[in-house]
């Protein structure tokens, strides 16, 4: 059984406005397909209430690192009260949506990520032995990977959003 080691913890991010929940996923999922990773949508759900649409998606993109190590980000969003509403910029009418947006973000670092040395208890001692004094520096090296790249979404994702909660026109 693979060993997970967790490196960020609920990372939460909330907003509430304007923003398009397609595009929004979009952004998501080209950044991790840019970076190189695998995709598992575990949970795509939407319901649509006389408050608006209640949207609830969980998606674990992960990457092979090495033989050895698999790192994993868990992305949890939630959307509710998105309603659709027409925006003026620039002279153009835009469909967009306004509603609450909330997200949760894990990461981990996975050790073992064949099952290889979870056969037996010797075995499992031997690679815990293993990764805490030979391989501290590779187990260092992955969790920076992974939360450089969580760093890297949520600044694209607060980029996005700040682009269209402040529309000047010039």
């Amino acid at each position: 059984m693979p060993e997970r080691h967790l490196v960020i913890d609920h990372l939460k991010f909330g907003y509430e406005g304007l923003f398009n929940a397609g595009e929004l996923f979009s952004i998501i999922s080209s950044f991790f397909f840019e970076k190189g990773y695998d995709w598992y949508e575990k949970v795509n759900e939407e319901q649509v209430t006389p408050a608006g649409k209640q949207i609830h998606i969980v998606v674990f993109p992960w990457k092979n690192v090495s033989d050895y190590y698999r790192i994993m980000v868990k992305v949890t969003l939630n959307i509710t009260d998105l309603k659709e509403v027409e925006v003026e910029q620039q002279g153009q009418s835009l469909r967009m949506g306004q509603g609450v947006l909330r997200m949760t973000t894990d990461a981990y670092v996975m050790s073992d990520r064949k099952g290889k040395w979870s056969g037996s208890t010797l075995k499992w001692f031997f690679m815990i032995m293993t990764e805490k004094y030979f391989y501290r520096d590779h187990l260092a090296k992955f969790e920076t990977w992974v939360k450089s790249d969580v760093e890297d979404l949520m600044h694209k994702i607060k980029t996005y959003l700040n682009t269209n909660k402040y529309n000047y026109q010039m």
